[in-house]
């Protein structure tokens, strides 16, 4: 296919139009399905990874080893930064970094610049869009990155050069070579990469509005580029089934031995995919074509037909797929995958549980680990949940779970943290964050060297409370499982919703049996609110005085989550990559989606 391919006459091979490999019109020896013991194309990549991501991993441990110190240097480096912005200015960073000890330099800090959330920051970042210099940070962002906000107005994150390029870079160095600290042969193929478009549009002054995701794939080395299997066009699809489809029908084709996406959710879009179309995608590989039956713009089309020719044999080989084991998954199609990289924690575990058992059984499958729209918090560099944080990078703050919300809380440093406790995380970063609410409660792993490890446990939003019963997300999830295990009643996807207006949690379930009936749901309902009074004894409390009153039930028709995430990419709430929807939530607009997609039953 594209990109990475071998001159026959250069190497001397003949006669090589046999199963895994194909000589295409042009004289070049295309590898499609070649077995890893006789083509290794990881080589070079890993030598280059070894010297650039090496360099970061042993930086990050010097570090680690000291975090208190490099904390201290990180702050100092991100003060002298923007000392001459506006904001620095209204904030005193010069007097801030005239502190003679750690000590002084954070409560000086802290004295100085209130914890933010970024409606704090909005009349700031409005004065950059509009293209003033110098308000956040030195000179404008290269590109900001849009996310949804608690208001009706989207957030626009700044990304500046300097953070771009001195630490997110940096940190992709590491990343990639963490791969190959794990398997060696991570590079030998191809590599899917689902994410979103990095440019959607353009602030008023010009400036580039876009993912982070996409921004990822798009800056990442020119050697990992190369192996990319997902041309970076099909992200600019539109329609949510045909972005899909050209997906499947332009990686499925291809040896792919990475597979990365923030979601794991979107394994299961891509599976769906190829499950309904099977046939069609078959086809096209085998004619070299892509179906006119999707809604693909002509000069992505063509762009796309430009990397592709007919493969007979690897249709034919899919279908032989297809006739051994019924349904073709990740496994039979990329036997040789080596590394899986999706999210883990938090709500997406839920997709990550269905998704395990698809790739092979020697497939590594790691955590991407913590990192948000405003900034690549950490790295997860083993088989854990726990992302090593980056002292020399970001300046990191925590509160307490037991103190979130309250106004006079104390704030901790990185250093300070104690495994197993939970806490708000507040950063400070090189593109005009500072003191910056991340809303999530993560829990502390072991240390890391000298420095705390933390994996995702949910959005703080994720704790719901109309009468004080402070619910938890995880809660609900722990609840809904135990449900389906006592009754033996299995969910494809489930959510529920603080109702204000009947003093009632809604719960909205897709049963993997549509003959459900709403008798039995409601049973199901009942266990699961019998199980959160057991282990909420506020819910429980509020359940009893009657100031919350018993859960309403609600049937999702097939798919449920996937035309919810549909709709929301359609009418601009959400993003495909890194789509994620609390579990548990307060939210009107959301409800009403699903109240939308509620089964109909006779």
């Amino acid at each position: 296919m594209s990109a990475d391919f071998v001159n026959v006459q250069e190497k001397g091979i003949e006669n090589e139009a046999k199963r895994g490999r194909r000589i295409g019109k042009d004289g070049i020896l295309h590898y499609i399905y070649i077995d890893m013991n006789k083509t290794d194309n990881s080589l070079i990549p890993n030598i280059l990874l070894r010297l650039a991501g090496g360099q970061q991993y042993r930086e990050l441990k010097r570090a680690c080893r000291n975090p208190r110190k490099a904390q201290e240097l990180t702050l100092r480096s991100i003060l002298a930064y923007a000392k001459d912005t506006v904001y620095g200015k209204e904030h005193h960073f010069d007097e801030i970094l005239q502190a003679k000890t750690a000590e002084e330099l954070f409560i000086s800090y802290q004295n100085n610049v209130k914890a933010t959330d970024y409606e704090q920051l909005r009349e700031y970042v409005e004065r950059h869009k509009q293209g003033e210099e110098n308000v956040l940070f030195p000179g404008r962002p290269r590109m900001y990155a849009t996310t949804s906000g608690t208001t009706k107005q989207p957030k626009w994150i700044p990304l500046t050069q300097v953070y771009l390029k001195n630490v997110y870079q940096k940190m992709t160095y590491l990343w990639l070579y963490n791969y190959i600290r794990h398997k060696r042969k991570t590079f030998a193929g191809k590599v899917v990469f689902v994410v979103s478009t990095a440019e959607e549009g353009y602030a008023p002054d010009g400036t580039v509005y876009g993912a982070v995701s996409g921004v990822l794939q798009k800056d990442a080395p020119e050697l990992i580029r190369e192996h990319y299997a997902s041309v970076p066009e099909i992200f600019e699809i539109k329609d949510y089934a045909a972005r899909y489809y050209a997906l499947m029908r332009i990686s499925v084709e291809q040896y792919v031995t990475l597979v990365i996406m923030p979601n794991p959710s979107s394994v299961i879009e891509m599976q769906n995919t190829l499950t309904e179309h099977f046939e069609a995608i078959c086809d096209d590989i085998e004619k070299g074509t892509i179906s006119d039956e999707f809604d693909i713009p002509d000069n992505i089309r063509n762009s796309l037909l430009s990397y592709i020719t007919p493969n007979p044999e690897r249709a034919q080989e899919l279908r032989a797929l297809k006739a051994e084991y019924g349904e073709v998954l990740p496994k039979h199609y990329w036997p040789d995958v080596q590394m899986l990289s999706t999210w883990k924690c938090g709500n997406t575990q839920i997709y990550a549980d269905k998704i395990k058992d698809w790739f092979p059984a020697d497939c590594f499958y790691q955590e991407l680990g913590y990192f948000a729209t405003e900034c690549r918090f950490g790295l997860v560099i083993d088989d854990t949940l726990n992302s090593v944080l980056f002292p020399h990078y970001h300046y990191y703050e925590f509160v307490e779970e037991s103190e979130i919300g309250n106004p006079d809380a104390s704030f901790l440093q990185l250093d300070e943290l104690v495994e197993g406790k939970r806490y708000c995380p507040y950063v400070t970063t090189f593109s005009g964050l500072y003191r910056y609410n991340m809303s999530d409660l993560v829990e502390v792993g072991p240390s890391f060297k000298n420095t705390p490890t933390v994996h995702m446990v949910q959005k703080v939003n994720g704790i719901v409370s109309m009468t004080g019963e402070k619910l938890y997300e995880g809660q609900y999830i722990e609840a809904v499982r135990t449900a389906e295990k006592q009754l033996k009643m299995k969910t494809r996807f489930f959510v529920g919703f603080a109702d204000i207006s009947s003093m009632a949690y809604q719960f909205y379930y897709e049963f993997v049996n549509q003959k459900t009936t709403q008798a039995a749901a409601e049973r199901f309902s009942k266990r699961v609110d019998e199980i959160l009074q057991r282990i909420n004894i506020e819910y429980k409390a509020k359940r009893e005085s009657f100031r919350l009153k018993e859960p309403r039930t609600h049937r999702l028709g097939k798919d449920s989550f996937y035309r919810f995430k549909k709709k929301s990419i359609a009418d601009g709430t959400g993003r495909d990559g890194q789509f994620k929807v609390n579990l548990l939530m307060q939210d009107d607009k959301r409800k009403a989606k699903f109240d939308q997609l509620e089964k109909i039953y006779d």
